[in-house]
């Protein structure tokens, strides 16, 4: 085999560039192998200075069933390689195997791909050959005895892959088309809403605290009487909670009613919301 084809063969195998791999060839006196591994320790000598860059673009992936659903966030610095075939493909094995993995990050980079490399080694060749930042988010997984899971992805790139995905579980042994139905709108409704618990008094205590002090900085500035201020500030509070638990939110579709509402209105006595996760590129 000549040098140029092996050159051919070594992009064919790598994704990188022609001058790359004709250093690589050169530098290894034309063993293939190699030439594979010195474009491997090049490309993640060029991957580690694109991980100092941000970035904020990307999709969401969802894969499983209705009784185990899993979502993964995979983000690169540009909309432009998000809809890159190289990343999509990436990204839909590395979903299969997060759902898999049971969302477990560490597990998940250590697992084989179809190519029999690892994830972590495909994504710092991933990185090389685009030329962008590419890291895995946040990513979790939602299996419950006795429920049902729906989704919902908004803004889909291809098939599984969105720029805001929800799963959300919900607890009942009804099997019907009318839980199917509300656990879509239910899932419609928290990519509109995004609320932050599932009941107001699930609100993380810090997020609280944060916004307790803004509306306090608020009225003291204001010029308010002290009781004045005290009442407004309670009020406020009280809707700011009201506003980010789950079940407290006006229903989407139906604003002067409430998610418990439009719960206790199916008339199905065991019927429960679990849990739920959204995740949307960006945030």
């Amino acid at each position: 085999m000549s040098d140029i084809e092996k050159v051919k063969k070594l992009r064919g195998v790598t994704g990188a560039g022609f001058k790359d791999c004709n250093l690589a060839i050169k530098e290894s006196g034309g063993d293939i192998n190699k030439a594979i591994e010195i474009l491997r320790v090049k490309g993640i000598s060029k991957a580690s200075k694109k991980m100092l860059r941000d970035a904020k673009e990307g999709v969401i992936a969802v894969s499983g069933d209705e009784k185990k659903t899993s979502i993964i966030e995979v983000n690169c610095e540009t909309d432009f390689v998000a809809k890159n075939n190289d990343f999509i493909s990436f990204v839909k094995e590395l979903s299969d195997l997060n759902n898999k993995n049971n969302s477990n990050i560490d597990e998940l980079k250590k697992c084989s791909m179809i190519n029999g490399k690892t994830v972590e080694d495909n994504l710092v060749a991933l990185i090389a050959k685009i030329g962008e930042k590419i890291t895995i988010g946040k990513c979790q997984t939602i299996e419950n005895p006795g429920t049902i899971n729906s989704q919902y992805l908004h803004t889909v790139v291809k098939d599984n892959l969105a720029k805001l995905a929800v799963i959300v579980s919900l607890e009942t042994k009804e099997d019907s088309s009318k839980i199917k139905i509300f656990g879509k709108q239910l899932s419609m409704h928290i990519a509109a809403s995004n609320p932050l618990a599932l009941d107001q008094n699930l609100i993380d205590k810090s997020t609280i605290d944060k916004e307790l002090e803004l509306v306090t900085e608020e009225l003291k500035n204001s010029g308010k009487a002290e009781d004045i201020a005290k009442k407004i500030s309670l009020g406020k509070m009280n809707k700011f909670k009201q506003d980010n638990g789950l079940l407290s939110q006006a229903w989407v579709m139906e604003p002067k009613k409430s998610v418990q509402d439009v719960l206790k209105e199916l008339s199905i006595p065991d019927l429960k919301i679990k849990n739920f996760v959204r995740i949307k590129i960006g945030e």
